[in-house]
Formats: structure tokens, sequence, C-alpha cells
């Protein structure tokens, strides 16, 4: 499968989300072309700040794996992750991190800043951005259209 593929069903959850009134952002992980777990933001539903969908998504991989190195694991986001996930990516030592739209307001792999990218790190994660952006943005906006 090439990105767009596994990005389409990082934007199902991103989907689940938003049916689920939660701000639609869909994570998916994948290891040797398979996915090994699939989440979607929680953070109203269980009433817990950190249940980011990259958050979940990277748990569900340690279990899925039995280990929390994910080093030949890639994250699929729709959303450019923040400070908080950056560095849930860095210590689960994700190998890459494919994500659709920049979050200009709180972005840290690349727009606001880049914690992936800082180089005293143990850990360098590769980082492409992009991948179905309109697809990824435009349900954002449709989600926050829908609360005004």
């Amino acid at each position: 499968m090439r990105h767009q593929d596994w990005m389409r069903l990082a934007l199902l959850q991103a989907q689940m989300a938003f049916e689920q009134g939660e701000v639609p952002i869909g994570a998916v992980i994948v290891q040797n072309g398979t996915v090994i777990a699939e989440a979607h933001n929680e953070r109203e539903l269980r009433h817990d700040p950190t249940a980011h969908a990259e958050i979940l998504a990277i748990q569900r991989a340690a279990e899925t794996l039995g280990s929390w190195r994910l080093s030949e694991a890639s994250l699929y986001v729709t959303l450019e992750p923040c400070p908080m996930c950056a560095g849930a990516i860095l210590q689960s030592r994700l190998k890459n991190i494919i994500y659709g739209s920049m979050d200009l307001k709180g972005g840290a792999a690349g727009s606001v800043i880049n914690v992936l990218d800082f180089t005293l790190w143990n850990h360098k994660v590769d980082i492409l951005a992009g991948i179905l952006e309109d697809e990824c943005t435009d349900i954002l906006k449709r989600f926050f259209k829908s609360l005004r």
C-alpha cells in the first residue's frame, strides 16, 4: 500500500471521532505492511486530556507487539502531532511519522516547532507531511463549522 492508502485508514478513524463529537483526528500504526494499531481522539469520551489519537495508537501498538519499542513502525496521523504526542513518538522510538495537515497553532513536527528534529535526542524520527492534506484539513473544518 502507499502512504495515501494508510492515510485513508487514519481518515476513517477521524470520521469515527467526528461522529462521536470528538475533534476528528485519526491515527494508524503500520509495521511490515500490516496495521498494528488504530485510534482516534477520545478526550471527551474518557475525560482525559492525554487521550489523543497518537497516544492511544502508540499504546495499542505496544500492546500488540508486547514491547514499547516501535522502532520498525510508522505512524500515520491526520493532523500534525502536538508537543505531548511528539514526546510519545520519541519515547516509543517510532521510525516514521506521516501526517496530513499542519497544525499552525500547536504543531510540534514542523510548523510551530519541531520537537522531533532536535539534534541532541538519542532517536531520530523521519517526518513526511502533507499526505492527503486537503482531506485531512476538510474534516477538521467541517467539525469546527458544525460547532458554531
